[in-house]
């Protein structure tokens, strides 16, 4: 499993598992917690969620599929911006963790931009980590105004990824925020990659995986794999599924390959703005 290095020094696989909209079914949890496990067995051992997603529901759900193999995996939680102050921070990431079944997260995130100044913000990340209760800290759906005010405010610079929306349709951060990121050794963790499914199986997408024998999504999963300074992690819910991003491992696509791409997906020309789904 090819892994990226996060600013601090630590290496994270390259194709992680997304959790968003587990734990909102019963019906649903045992393949889930299935799901989970078959991933950390294959090498997918980095796992995102929020506190967000399904009130919690997921977190729940990590943390049956975690129990025991706390130590092989990589857990990532978001904090919603009501909760971004200090003080609310501090509680809203204990019930994380309480929901998880662990005492520390390798990586909180603030989910997305609110009306809690940044400083505030920071200051709640580093009393956390100073406490032991996150190892690291980072942001989700920043933009480059956005990363830019991260980087001048005290402690900003302590950011080790920015989570966001990159697919073959939405591809706006390659206009400013993805050089941004680059310049300043920022990598970017990647989510809805494949568009919740609902890329066209037609035009290049369809006729590239059709001669490769592969999926449209394995394609389409590979196009975002093969920057290597990104980290990707799609949602899976059954065994099979996982199975499937996997196989995404395996596909390079050629220069021929990715501008026939191009032409259906056309990247931004100039500035692009921020899209969160």
């Amino acid at each position: 499993m090819r892994t990226v290095r996060l600013p601090g020094g630590d290496e994270v696989v390259a194709l992680g598992q997304g959790t968003w909209r587990m734990g909102e079914r019963r019906a649903a949890h045992k393949d889930e917690v299935a799901a989970l496990r078959h991933g950390i067995a294959c090498g997918m051992t980095l796992i995102d969620t929020a506190e967000m997603y399904g009130s919690g529901g997921a977190e729940r759900v990590i943390g049956e599929a975690i129990r025991g193999q706390r130590d092989r995996v990589c857990l990532v939680s978001k904090v919603l911006p009501s909760n971004a102050g200090r003080k609310r921070m501090k509680r809203a990431c204990e019930k994380s963790l309480k929901r998880l079944g662990t005492d520390y997260l390798d990586l909180y995130l603030l989910h997305w931009r609110g009306g809690v100044p940044l400083d505030e913000t920071i200051e709640g990340f580093l009393a956390l980590k100073e406490d032991g209760r996150i190892r690291r800290f980072g942001v989700s759906n920043f933009d480059t105004d956005d990363m830019e005010e991260l980087w001048e405010t005290p402690g900003g610079q302590g950011c080790q990824a920015n989570q966001i929306l990159y697919n073959l349709k939405r591809r706006w951060s390659e206009a400013s925020l993805m050089p941004w990121s680059r310049r300043n050794g920022q990598p970017l963790m990647i989510y809805s990659p494949l568009e919740q499914g609902r890329l066209p199986a037609s035009g290049a997408l369809g006729a590239i995986a059709a001669a490769r024998g592969v999926t449209v999504m394995q394609v389409a999963l590979a196009w975002v794999l093969r920057h290597e300074d990104v980290f990707v992690v799609p949602k899976a819910s059954l065994v099979a599924h996982v199975d499937a991003n996997l196989g995404a491992l395996d596909i390079t696509l050629t220069d021929d390959e990715l501008a026939a791409l191009d032409k259906d997906f056309p990247p931004p020309e100039g500035g692009a703005p921020l899209e969160i789904l």
